[in-house]
């Protein structure tokens, strides 16, 4: 089997929900990913695009950004909905193909715009009524408030408190500031004119969350102060079998009961690091999707000695949850992480609607 290794990658600043990219196709904006790519590696031969998507219009939105780029039309493009491990979809199959020999190099990752997010309707015949956003992620279950009532649900089997929840939003707004501050990202953030990762708040306090009512009722703990909001952007990454900075070890996927949907990402970690014959003292750095902050709460119940190597940059609670792209970003920060730590492996892992989990590892050459 070939080596696979990452030769590149980039993100767009995440914009908020009816803010910056208000008006912006996700393809557009994912094309401007896959042009600064191109520019980078122009004597690349890509075999295929592979583009995760959760909310958008439908059909072969990968393929629509694959036309929209610089890219030749002969390049081929898929697009894959694992709702919010969509990206992270994408970039297993890419992994995949080229482990297997079938291709070479693979652009991967994904795209997103809530502020776009189609209004749907069921057919005449189904017997669903009505108008929808939100995809039915388990046959018990219509609700467009699955995943809140999932990370209420977790919340409460940890019993958590509303002060853990708290405490981790205000981590992730102020490392992601620190990181703004200090330009720690950018040189994985496409710079373009007047945008910014909108989401970050460096005035946010403990008193301010606590004025933000719980979603399922009173005695409920989930709440937009604990939650990560809905938001635009696109993230792409090049994988190779030529060497590069980093090598993919190996990638992990699970599925469990989708009423609990935030622990898939403590599962698909577990099953990774037994694959791969580690333990999590081996993790130089880690980032987990922290949709919710009880995502954060497990991390810490598990691995209470490496909460000083986990989201190093602050998470979604601060940058926002772009589903379609979401792993994508992930695994830039977890690189960025690397290398400004000098470290040697890193793990990202995200957990999906439905019930579902994807956990890669990592491996800065060389080191």
């Amino acid at each position: 089997m070939a080596d696979v290794y990452i030769q590149a990658g980039l993100r767009t600043p995440i914009g908020l929900f009816q803010k910056q990219y208000a008006n912006t196709r996700p393809e557009y904006l994912g094309a401007g990913i896959l042009n600064a790519l191109k520019k980078r590696y122009p004597e690349c031969h890509i075999d295929d695009i592979i583009c995760g998507n959760a909310v958008g219009t439908g059909g072969n939105i990968g393929r629509l950004t694959g036309l929209l780029s610089d890219y030749s039309e002969t390049v081929p493009a898929t697009t894959i909905d694992m709702q919010c491990a969509s990206a992270s979809a994408a970039l297993g199959f890419a992994f995949a193909k080229i482990r297997a020999g079938l291709s070479e190099n693979i652009i991967a990752g994904g795209i997103e715009s809530s502020s776009l997010q189609p209004l749907r309707t069921y057919a005449d015949k189904d017997d669903r009524t009505g108008s929808y956003y939100v995809a039915q992620f388990s046959p018990d279950s219509t609700d467009s408030l699955a995943m809140i009532r999932g990370a209420e649900r977790v919340s409460q089997k940890y019993r958590v408190t509303q002060k853990e929840l708290y405490q981790w939003t205000l981590k992730s707004h102020a490392k992601a500031q620190k990181a703004l501050e200090t330009g720690a990202l950018s040189p994985i953030i496409l710079e373009m004119p007047g945008k910014k990762d909108e989401g970050i708040r460096p005035k946010i306090s403990e008193k301010l969350l606590s004025r933000i009512p719980p979603i399922l009722g009173p005695d409920s703990l989930t709440s937009a102060a604990n939650s990560c909001l809905t938001h635009d952007g696109a993230a792409f990454l090049l994988l190779s079998h030529q060497v590069g900075e980093f090598k993919i070890c190996d990638m992990a996927q699970v599925a469990g009961d989708p009423r609990f949907s935030p622990e898939l990402v403590y599962k698909a970690t577990i099953k990774l690091l037994k694959k791969v014959n580690l333990s999590m003292s081996d993790i130089d750095a880690i980032e987990w999707n922290e949709a919710f902050s009880v995502i954060d709460c497990i991390f810490q119940r598990h691995f209470p000695e490496a909460v000083n190597r986990y989201n190093l940059f602050g998470g979604a609670l601060a940058y926002g949850h772009p589903y379609g792209c979401s792993g994508a970003i992930n695994l830039l920060h977890v690189m960025q992480a690397l290398r400004l730590q000098k470290g040697r492996y890193g793990l990202c892992a995200i957990a999906g609607a439905g019930g579902v989990g994807i956990s890669f590892l990592i491996e800065r050459v060389g080191v």
